[in-house]
């Protein structure tokens, strides 16, 4: 072998040793099962970033259909679980729009809402917005078709008016 070859073998086998040093100092796994894991969601992250720099980012449809079933169902924390895993970066204006609206839904209630999930609705749908400024629903099933309008909804189910006093509101309808 030459001498040449030989030391590119050290380079590459100290820098591959010092990323594993690196690598277990950030994770610090508790057990090689706990190594296993983390090891695997950094491949992933890296995969997902390298993906986004070259410009081939997709959402994965399989992940993204479990989470639209579980909208479908009213199983909303389980339905915005899928939706993030489908889309990591947050960059898919369709899967923001439905973890907005799946706040919403979980968080409004007859007699009054949840400001916590309301807030947090409102994030994803600035983050729609900021994806997509003309972004329009195709879902026949939704009865708000923009992120404007799920804003609106939001922001108003935030904010206590005269109106929240209401005993008829206990007879309005979800969207």
């Amino acid at each position: 072998m030459k001498e040449k070859y030989i030391h590119i073998l050290c380079i590459v086998l100290t820098l591959g040793y010092g990323g594993l040093v690196a690598f277990l100092y950030a994770a610090e796994p508790r057990s090689l099962e706990e190594f296993t894991t983390k090891a695997r969601s950094a491949v992933e992250n890296i995969a997902t970033k390298g993906t986004v720099v070259i410009g081939t980012y997709e959402v994965d449809a399989a992940k993204f259909n479990e989470g639209l079933a579980a909208f479908r169902e009213d199983r909303f924390p389980a339905a915005r679980d899928m939706f993030e895993r489908a889309d990591p970066e947050k960059r898919d204006a369709r899967t923001q729009f439905y973890i907005a609206y799946s706040y919403y839904r979980q968080g409004w209630g007859r007699v009054s809402n949840d400001d916590t999930l309301f807030q947090l609705g409102l994030e994803a749908a600035e983050r729609v917005r900021m994806l997509d400024p003309d972004f329009r629903s195709d879902d026949p099933d939704l009865q708000m078709k923009t992120p404007v309008e799920i804003r609106t909804e939001l922001e108003e189910g935030l904010t206590v008016t005269a109106d929240d006093f209401n005993p008829l509101r206990i007879f309005r309808e979800r969207k």
